[in-house]
């Protein structure tokens, strides 16, 4: 979905992502799937997808979702802890409606191409990638 009407605004995408992964990163479920993946590295990179996907200068060189998750047993629960992390922080750097609806829009068109219905749709990427799969943190049944 490209924004040719509204102005692209890299500094606030870049807000959004940094306030974005802190949550990611701070969240016991989703940290796991991020171990080994250095949070400056994929700010930076997904500040430059959502750039170029919003119709902004498209600097991204990275994986597309499909190829960069196949190796992820992600399922729609975990999907939707994300994107309430993602609403969190669209709101918390105070984003134009506009952008909220685009984000979330884009957002929801990659559930299809990450999300997976059982464990055997996973495949690595690489033949020594581990397939990630974590169960959700007894934490989360013990608070609320």
């Amino acid at each position: 979905m490209k924004m040719e009407s509204m102005q692209i605004n890299r500094g606030l995408i870049e807000d959004v992502n940094k306030t974005f992964y802190e949550k990611v990163y701070d969240d016991p479920w989703l940290a796991l799937y991020f171990q080994v993946v250095e949070k400056e590295r994929i700010i930076q990179q997904q500040t430059d997808f959502m750039t170029g996907a919003l119709g902004g200068e498209n600097r991204f060189a990275g994986r597309k979702p499909s190829k960069a998750h196949p190796h992820m047993y992600i399922t729609d629960q975990l999907y939707d802890l994300r994107k309430s992390l993602l609403i969190e922080a669209l709101e918390e750097v105070a984003a134009p409606q506009k952008l909220v609806d685009a984000w979330l829009k884009i957002d929801e068109v990659f559930r299809k191409t990450i999300v997976k219905k059982s464990l055997s749709e996973c495949a690595g990427r690489y033949r020594i990638d581990p397939i990630l799969n974590f169960s959700k943190p007894i934490s989360y049944y013990s608070a609320g």
